[in-house]
């Protein structure tokens, strides 16, 4: 049996971000994928230049067409950008079987650019929050869920968390790679109280476009191979580690360049 994967996402044509980067996460890690996109981004390592939401009848139309036919073993959604996509991204999941679902909840490009509309962030709590199997925001995705500061702190990040649960998720990786230190630090909760601390030491380097839509998909991934989720998450942190750390032998764009998704099999 292929494992199967759909990214229900929007277009990075620079490439390193969105369907783009899900798709190769996907490749890298032995699956095959689908896409359903939401949004076509003007895109490159120095910014978002425009951004072409996609109707939200042609999105449905897409998850019909992909979920009808494919026998699909996990979903992973990335940018959404406003409430009626939300809407309609949420009836199409519960229209079909789509295996686990990982949401990732763009907000910002590594630019700065806002990829999600202020008036949608509360559609995206109370109506597809509750839908997936796990939430992954970044340090400054969770704030903005809560309205709250960003998490300085371990302690912070453990109360943010459960924070998040309550809004509905029945799993959170709360990520840490925008924090401070040596360290990138993140945090897996569930409902049951199990929690994981996945801990790497931080690299410099400015090529980190695309790292957040990179570590959903490769945990979309593992779930579609039939991985446990916490199985899923650590699998899919050592590969995301794996492509910041070699992110630097790309010669990509005048900006934040992406990381390396198939670090383990070009030449180096």
């Amino acid at each position: 049996m292929t494992a199967i994967a759909v990214t229900i996402a929007g277009s990075d044509s620079g490439g390193g971000a969105g369907i783009q980067a899900d798709l190769k996460t996907f490749s890298a890690n032995g699956v095959y994928g689908a896409s359903v996109l939401t949004a076509l981004t003007a895109q490159n390592t120095l910014g978002v230049s425009a951004i072409h939401d996609v109707p939200p009848e042609f999105v449905r139309a897409q998850m019909d067409a992909v979920y009808s036919d494919l026998k699909v073993n996990a979903t992973k959604i990335g940018m959404l950008s406003r409430v009626d996509t939300i809407e309609s991204v949420a009836a199409g999941l519960k229209a079909h079987e789509t295996g686990p679902v990982v949401l990732d909840p763009v907000m910002v490009a590594a630019s700065g650019d806002p990829l999600l509309a202020d008036s949608a962030v509360d559609c995206l709590i109370s109506v597809l929050v509750p839908l997936a199997d796990l939430i992954t925001p970044n340090l400054h995705e969770a704030a903005r869920m809560l309205g709250t500061g960003v998490a300085p702190s371990d302690t912070v990040m453990r109360d943010q968390a459960e924070q998040l649960l309550k809004l509905g998720a029945k799993a959170v990786l709360l990520k840490g790679g925008h924090g401070e230190g040596a360290e990138s630090a993140d945090l897996f909760l569930d409902r049951d109280g199990k929690a994981l601390w996945l801990r790497e030491q931080r690299i410099e380097t400015q090529n980190t476009h695309g790292t957040g839509c990179t570590l959903s998909s490769a945990i979309a991934a593992g779930l579609a191979r039939g991985d446990g989720l916490q199985d899923a998450i650590q699998a899919a942190k050592a590969y995301i580690h794996g492509a910041i750390a070699a992110a630097d032998s790309l010669k990509i764009g005048a900006g934040h360049g992406p990381v390396h998704h198939f670090h383990a099999f070009w030449s180096k």
